[in-house]
């Protein structure tokens, strides 16, 4: 495991999950790894062993985990950054042990990627036949009673989204071509991701959403909670991509932060003055990802110190997505704003400069 780039969760948080299953006494659901009670300590943290995965209110994860308890399947809805897909895989990977069970929703997924697909070469041969047959993450799941992750559900095709229906409602998968059908096992269940902020969102029908039970993730309720996560990922990132050893200053993450929560709510932190919102959501993970390159700048081509010059370009590149109007917004922010604090005058040259 140590050449592969990113490990899935169950695999990275091995040594929890095993910790967790041998002291779990508790009752679990048919084909569940964990108890529910244990796979909320495993996202949420115990404070000793156990580390959190996620950095939110305790009462949304419950909801979440026992919604996959029953027989409704989870949709995770949130503005991007919220920690949707993150929150899902650990889910996944805490309630069945694989993650792996992967749709990713674009504009081009085609419905074999819900339903399942044929292998051509042994359909010419053979006929439609099993073997000939390709099952989707979603049939794999209902044969292993295991959970399937889909992940941007509203950027997938209406009718696409739509063949989950009789997956959700009956457990069933029809095979019209075999006249055989695959029926969910015990443990079987779906979490969905989506967003309504993106570009490309197509509306779940209201026959489909009725069959998910919604838990909406919210942004960071203050800016220690957000510095904090940020604090962890970004801590994370580098352990994990090997970066070379770099002194992340509180003080950039506070100031990265502070500079995203400012312009998603349009108001300044001390709420004296109101600023322009550019066209992007600033996301809690675009700042880990502005602080992960900052680090890296700082590792190879600085002192090892992370400094504004090293955030300052992620930070213009992350608020100036429309060239015209956002490049107003940062500009109208950084002399009104960022200029008159005092201990921000680093800060604010390297900003200028970098713009």
């Amino acid at each position: 495991m140590t050449t592969v780039l990113r490990a899935h969760a169950e695999d990275q948080y091995a040594d929890e999950l095993a910790i967790l299953a041998k002291d779990d006494d508790r009752p679990r659901p048919p084909g569940w790894k964990l108890s529910p009670w244990a796979v909320t300590t495993y996202i949420l943290g115990d404070g000793d062993r156990i580390t959190p995965k996620y950095i939110g209110p305790r009462r949304i994860v419950e909801v979440a985990v026992a919604t996959l308890a029953t027989d409704r399947a989870l949709l995770l809805l949130g503005v991007p950054g919220t920690a949707k897909t993150w929150l899902s895989e650990h889910l996944a990977a805490a309630v069945s042990g694989d993650s792996t069970l992967l749709v990713q929703g674009t504009a081009g997924t085609a419905e074999e990627a819900v339903r399942y697909g044929w292998n051509y070469a042994r359909l010419l041969a053979e006929g439609p036949s099993r073997q000939a047959l390709t099952p989707s993450p979603v049939m794999r799941a209902m044969s292993e009673g295991r959970v399937a992750r889909v992940e941007e559900l509203t950027r997938m095709p209406s009718d696409v989204q739509d063949a989950l229906i009789t997956v959700l409602s009956e457990k069933t998968l029809p095979i019209p071509e075999l006249n055989e059908e695959v029926q969910a096992t015990r443990g079987f269940n779906v979490i969905a991701t989506a967003n309504d902020r993106d570009r490309g969102v197509n509306e779940l029908s209201s026959a489909l959403r009725r069959r998910f039970n919604t838990v909406v993730l919210p942004v960071p309720a203050t800016a220690e909670e957000e510095v904090d996560i940020v604090s962890r990922r970004v801590e994370q990132l580098g352990r994990s991509l090997e970066l070379p050893p770099a002194l992340t200053g509180l003080e950039e993450i506070r100031r990265v932060v502070t500079v995203f929560r400012e312009l998603r709510s349009g108001v300044t932190e001390d709420g004296r003055a109101k600023v322009k919102s550019p066209s992007g959501t600033l996301s809690t993970a675009e700042a880990i990802s502005v602080l992960t390159n900052g680090i890296a700048l700082a590792a190879h081509f600085g002192d090892g110190v992370l400094r504004p010059a090293d955030v300052a370009a992620g930070i213009v590149g992350a608020v100036v997505q429309d060239p015209v109007s956002d490049r107003v917004v940062w500009r109208e922010y950084l002399e009104t704003v960022v200029r008159e604090r005092q201990d921000w005058r680093d800060f604010y040259r390297a900003c200028r400069d970098a713009g």
